[in-house]
């Protein structure tokens, strides 16, 4: 195998791990705050608030979703801010705090102006790319011998806890 070829195999190898995070998060974080945020909506003046984000035009709803996630970088910089003034676990518990509420924020922006966004010919593009993207990562962890590894441990794991629990 030439070097050009061995280091290919760990570039690519790297990406799809780098991927595969992005994909857990999203799977694993994305939903589960999205629907978070949706019940908290239930609540009669957000229903109102984001019946009237659902009606806004394209570019109120682009400067709608961008705004939160620009709006979350000074706060990751004061949590880098605490981690050099050696509060390590201050500055960790801000950024982690700031994650969940970004992305339960973000969202759920998306999802209530997805239709608007398409109307942009560029964000049709870079979203039909990542679920592609998506889709293709998701089938290259699924034929890894790592993944099915895995999934059989998890699989063991849960016959075994529900050995324990009878």
């Amino acid at each position: 195998m030439t070097v050009f070829k061995a280091l290919w195999r760990f570039l690519r190898g790297l990406l799809l791990a780098l991927a595969a995070v992005v994909i857990f998060i999203e799977e694993w974080g994305f939903r589960p705050l999205t629907a978070w945020a949706a019940r908290l909506a239930t609540w009669p003046p957000l229903a109102r608030l984001e019946a009237r984000i659902r009606r806004a035009p394209p570019r109120v709803a682009l400067a709608l979703f961008l705004v939160p996630a620009l709006l979350l970088f000074p706060v990751k910089l004061l949590a880098l801010w605490f981690i050099h003034q050696g509060r390590a676990v201050l500055g960790v518990v801000v950024i982690l705090l700031a994650k969940l509420l970004g992305t339960a924020l973000v969202g759920r922006l998306f999802i209530l102006t997805e239709s608007q966004l398409m109307h942009f010919a560029w964000f049709a593009r870079a979203l039909a790319w990542w679920r592609a993207t998506k889709a293709r990562v998701k089938a290259a962890l699924a034929a890894s011998a790592a993944w099915q590894a895995a999934r059989s441990a998890a699989r063991r794991m849960r016959a075994w806890l529900r050995r324990l629990g009878r």
